[in-house]
């Protein structure tokens, strides 16, 4: 008598939805990561056969063969690794789980990337951009409000969005932050920040619908409410930024996260250490955290070169010595 089988399909489909009920829940993964992790692992199950999937039966020839495919389809080395590194997390927990023994991914190497020099705004670049917002309107008021913050402490947008009023004790200028994995921590703010917040939050027209402009307050938890008074959306606040950068004339591809890399930067500039740098931005690797000081070298050569008498000269005569190495008796 025969054993009937579970469908693969079934199956898959299931340790797919407990993987990432596991990221929700265990490893309390933000809805952004969950969504990055649910478009890779889509496109491997798609190459490998759709949902018609038995895990134990893929090896390291299926995923070079899907590297492979990624590179004709024009993927940056970022997109691969970050692909890459989803399907290591989900073979990881299935050998915990026991539905495979070894994970294939295991035998093969990590593609290195070389780590990008955080893009970062300049002094007057920032006062360009928080004069943007029409501080006439309620709308305006909380976008100059939300640049002061972001500039003020580091945060991610996520973290700006999701903040709540219990969050904020204005009176000792700090606030409760909820970063990557629900770690929280608490920053301090500027005076000016928290001034803004306090106009904000205080401003009679959060209270008032404004035909349609914007409505009164609906979510009263949330500190930065949309025009039908519920809590703003990341996607919404890029959007508002997006425009003020077009107003700005700031060139670059500068985003809300700029912001973060640029007090980072202006941080380290004015002598605070590394590990301060980290515990306020909240990295959990000081590595990360590292990348500032070749932003800071970077600022300390170009200001060295402009203020020296002989910096510019200096440059062009190693780029002669340079060329004149390439072309012996060259002219």
């Amino acid at each position: 008598m025969s054993t009937l089988q579970p469908d693969n399909s079934i199956v898959a489909m299931e340790e797919i939805k407990d993987f990432f009920e596991f990221l929700q829940v265990v490893r309390q993964f933000s809805p952004h990561t969950l969504r990055a992790y649910q478009i890779d692992l889509e496109a491997f199950t798609q190459f490998v056969g759709g949902e018609q999937i038995a895990w134990e039966k893929l090896d390291r020839f299926a995923f070079r063969a899907f590297l492979a495919r990624m590179a004709e389809e024009g993927l940056s080395k970022r997109s691969v690794a970050r692909r890459l590194s989803a399907l290591r997390s989900f073979f990881r927990f299935l050998k915990k789980r026991g539905r495979i023994e070894e994970s294939p991914l295991d035998s093969m190497d990590r593609p290195k990337l070389e780590r990008r020099i955080p893009q970062f705004l300049t002094y007057e670049q920032v006062e360009n951009l928080l004069a943007q917002p029409d501080l006439d309107s309620y709308l305006g008021m909380r976008d100059r409000c939300a640049m002061e913050l972001l500039y003020s402490s580091g945060l991610r947008i996520s973290e700006l969005v999701g903040l709540n009023r219990e969050d904020l004790d204005l009176k000792k200028r700090r606030l409760l932050v909820r970063g990557k994995g629900k770690r929280e921590r608490v920053v301090p703010i500027t005076k000016g920040a928290a001034e803004w917040i306090a106009r904000y939050l205080e401003s009679p027209l959060r209270y008032l619908d404004s035909d349609d402009l914007h409505q009164k307050e609906v979510d009263e938890k949330a500190v930065f409410l949309n025009r039908w008074g519920r809590r703003v959306t990341v996607r919404s606040m890029d959007r508002n930024f997006a425009s003020y950068l077009r107003a700005s004339g700031i060139a670059g591809h500068v985003t809300p996260h700029t912001i973060r890399h640029t007090i980072a930067t202006h941080w380290l500039e004015k002598g605070m250490d590394l590990k301060s740098i980290q515990t306020l931005l909240g990295h959990k690797s000081l590595a990360t955290t590292t990348l500032y000081t070749q932003v800071s070298l970077k600022l300390k050569k170009e200001a060295y070169d402009k203020a020296h008498p002989l910096g510019g000269l200096m440059d062009e005569s190693v780029h002669a010595d340079e060329a004149g190495e390439k072309e012996p008796g060259g002219r």
